[in-house]
C-alpha cells in the first residue's frame, strides 16, 4: 500500500504528552552516607506533564546553525523548539536545572526518531539532511516546504524505502 504525501507528513504534527516525575523536576537532597533517608520525593507526588512534538529536519538545520559548536545551547534549543505546552523561551529553557533538561531532551530525541549525542546531531544537521531533502524532494516531487516539515525519523524512513524502490 502506497501512502500520499499527506500520512507521511502527519508525523510532524503529532504530539506527547510527557510526564515528569517529580524526582526530576525537584531533585532533592540525596540520603547521607550514615544511610539515612534524605529528603527524597514525598510519596505518592504527583508528576507534571508537558507536551512535546517531534523535531522536523527545519528545526534541526536552524538549531544547528545557531547552536554552532556550542553542546548545551544545542540541547537547549531542541527542546526548546520541541515543548508545545508550555511554550518557553530559550532563556527560559536555558534556566532550567541540567537533570531535567537532560530528561527532556531524552524524550524530545525519543519521539524525533533520532538518538545521537548533540556533536553528532550538530555534524549532521547541514549537509547530510540537506541532500536527504533533495533526494526526497526529487524522489516524492515534493516541495522544499514540505520536506523540512519531515521528522528526522521519517526522513530516514522515506530515505530507505526509496533505495528499496531503487533496488527493486
Amino acid at each position: 500500500m502506497s501512502l500520499s504525501a499527506e500520512e507521511l507528513l502527519a508525523g510532524g504534527a503529532l504530539t506527547f504528552e510527557i510526564e515528569v516525575p517529580e524526582g526530576v523536576l525537584h531533585p532533592k537532597e540525596p540520603a547521607d552516607d550514615a544511610g539515612g533517608p534524605g529528603t527524597g520525593p514525598a510519596l505518592g507526588a504527583v508528576p507534571g506533564k508537558v507536551r512535546v512534538r517531534p523535531l522536523t529536519v527545519r528545526d534541526l538545520q536552524l538549531i544547528g546553525r545557531a547552536a554552532k559548536e556550542s553542546d548545551a545551547l544545542m540541547a537547549a534549543l531542541m527542546v526548546q523548539r520541541a515543548l508545545v505546552e508550555p511554550e518557553l523561551s530559550i532563556a527560559e529553557v536555558s534556566a532550567m536545572h541540567v537533570g531535567l533538561l537532560r530528561f527532556l531532551l531524552g524524550w524530545v530525541e525519543r519521539v524525533s526518531g533520532i538518538d545521537v549525542s548533540p556533536d553528532d546531531l550538530a555534524e549532521a544537521v547541514e549537509a547530510p539532511l540537506a541532500r536527504a531533502a533533495f533526494a526526497l524532494a526529487r524522489g516524492y516531487g515534493w516541495t522544499p516546504e514540505q520536506t523540512n516539515d519531515l521528522t528526522v525519523g521519517q526522513v530516514l524512513l522515506h530515505l530507505r524505502m526509496l533505495q528499496e524502490a531503487a533496488g527493486a
